[in-house]
């Protein structure tokens, strides 16, 4: 029975990179990759213990949030001439599925497998009416090494009884230096959009779609994430557009991050339309592992996403799913070091 669920800690190691998740948010706890020299590092903010994640004292670490990622404005939407009220958790909008999202849940682990490719999966109900949502929906999250240094997550909804929005996005805040090693100024990041979702004083999408070029948002080309930082107020909390990088197997490729100082990069390859883009900027004396102290700009998420408040913007891609219909959303981690 689902009450009798606990919170868990499960690893995937695959020989050269090592990943701690447990079935709690289906979050990510650490994650371990080699540098240039061999040297392997926990490169995800997160804590020891689980105490901090059931307490809510961290900050959507490494966990998977869902119903609807993201804000969604006032908390109301209208699907089908009937309209929804949300919990107001992050006033004056609902962000993140609510004040207990899916982050904030014990998923069931279905299916586990060894080996050359090990994975994980883990399943969650979520039930009519939970946090003001439509509809019952099952949702799953599979954790795979795919190779030495890549991990795959495959996320699926299905919605059983009622159309519903839904927009998973995976929140672990990376820094590839060391979760440890302050801030990510120092990191560059290529992101393949050339256009984000500008947001009003609440960080809620506008409904433009704005060019980043001649703009700081402008990550087109390889560029220093703290070069203009100090040019768009807090730091970076934005939606980017994806489209223009090369595919692989179905997959766009959304970002390149690259740490100088230990030569670690990461690829992120997605089929979301968008990625919110966070540097951490809310992030304020988090006690973490290792006796680490996170502070602003600490890690970075990459959050693979349909576009915040979509909901309610017809201009957006839809993320209203109906029953008969799958939600599917992948993402790949490639980790490398520089040539």
């Amino acid at each position: 029975m689902a009450s009798e669920q606990k919170p868990e800690l499960f690893e995937l190691n695959n020989g050269s990179m090592q990943v701690k998740i447990t079935n709690y948010g289906a979050t990510i706890v650490s994650l371990s990759v080699p540098d240039k020299d061999g040297n392997l590092a926990d490169v995800v903010l997160g804590c020891d213990s689980l105490e901090p994640y059931l307490k809510g004292a961290v900050p959507f670490f490494g966990c998977i949030v869902g119903r609807v990622a993201n804000r969604i404005k006032d908390g109301k939407f209208t699907l089908d001439g009937i309209e929804y009220q949300l919990p107001i958790n992050k006033p004056p909008n609902s962000l993140h599925g609510g004040h207990e999202g899916f982050d904030k849940k014990i998923w069931e682990m279905v299916e586990r497998k060894e080996g050359q490719i090990p994975s994980i999966t883990f399943k969650y109900h979520s039930h009519d009416g939970e946090e003001g949502y439509p509809g019952d929906v099952t949702v799953t999250a599979t954790y795979t090494l795919t190779s030495s240094t890549t991990m795959r997550l495959d996320m699926e909804a299905l919605p059983e009884n009622k159309p519903t929005p839904i927009n998973l996005a995976q929140h672990t805040y990376w820094n590839l230096a060391g979760h440890g090693s302050g801030t990510i100024l120092d990191h560059s990041i290529q992101i393949w959009a050339s256009h984000i979702t500008p947001v009003d004083q609440n960080t809620v999408p506008t409904g433009e779609i704005m060019p980043v070029k001649d703009t700081p948002f402008d990550f087109t080309t390889e560029k220093k994430i703290g070069s203009s930082i100090h040019e768009v107020g807090l730091g970076y909390d934005h939606n980017y557009v994806l489209g223009c990088g090369e595919e692989k197997e179905g997959l766009k490729h959304a970002a390149r991050l690259k740490d100088p100082s230990s030569s670690r990069v990461l690829n992120l390859w997605t089929t979301a339309p968008g990625v919110q883009f966070y540097t951490a900027n809310y992030v304020n004396g988090v006690s973490g592992k290792d006796g680490a102290v996170y502070g602003k700009h600490s890690g970075l998420c990459l959050e693979t996403q349909g576009f915040p408040n979509a909901i309610n913007e017809p201009k957006f891609p839809s993320i209203v799913v109906r029953p008969g219909e799958k939600y599917q959303h992948t993402m790949l981690f490639e980790f490398s070091v520089m040539e």
